[in-house]
């Protein structure tokens, strides 16, 4: 299969991020598979959460994979908002089966069905979560900022005509 690649300052990239698409399947079948075991965790309602964040970061991922090429930040920064994102997505469903298997109930109280777990799991799920919600927030900000970003014109060989229209230039602007 040939792949596309854009060419910025004389880095090709691809035009899809393989490997975020690879944690993306990975992720989503994860989440099957925590669907297919709901009724062996101790509270099976989070259970049903943890299989769907599986699901839901899954695609998510798959979604950001596919268009990784449109995000313009600097390698450090990037890197940044690559491995957050999965750190957030992973942890969002590791954390909610973990909270699922010991019946926890300090960071999701709806969820918790009556279920306490004991005060070392219930900080341990807790500040999982908590870091993972902080991780996901930095990655998405990241990422918005970098679809936000002026992109070299694909067209830099030929003399650029001005036009009113920025679009036409190769610039993005977020509204």
């Amino acid at each position: 299969m040939v792949t596309q690649s854009q060419i910025r300052g004389g880095i090709t990239k691809p035009a899809a991020d393989r490997s975020l698409v690879r944690h993306g399947m990975f992720l989503f079948v994860l989440g099957l598979v925590t669907g297919t075991q709901e009724r062996r965790f101790k509270n099976m309602r989070m259970a049903l959460s943890a299989h769907l964040e599986g699901v839901m970061n899954g695609t998510f991922l798959i979604a950001m994979g596919a268009g990784w090429s449109q995000v313009e930040l600097p390698a450090p920064v990037e890197r940044a908002a690559r491995w957050t994102a999965l750190y957030g997505t992973y942890g969002n469903w590791l954390f909610t089966t973990v909270g699922a298997a010991l019946g926890t109930a300090a960071a999701n109280p709806i969820l918790s069905q009556g279920h306490h777990g004991k005060p070392w799991q219930e900080r341990i799920v807790l500040f999982g979560f908590r870091s993972m919600r902080y991780a996901v927030l930095m990655s998405v900000g990241l990422i918005l900022i970098g679809l936000c970003r002026r992109q070299p014109s694909q067209n830099s060989s030929t003399t650029a005509v001005p036009t009113s229209d920025p679009q036409s230039q190769g610039e993005r602007q977020c509204a």
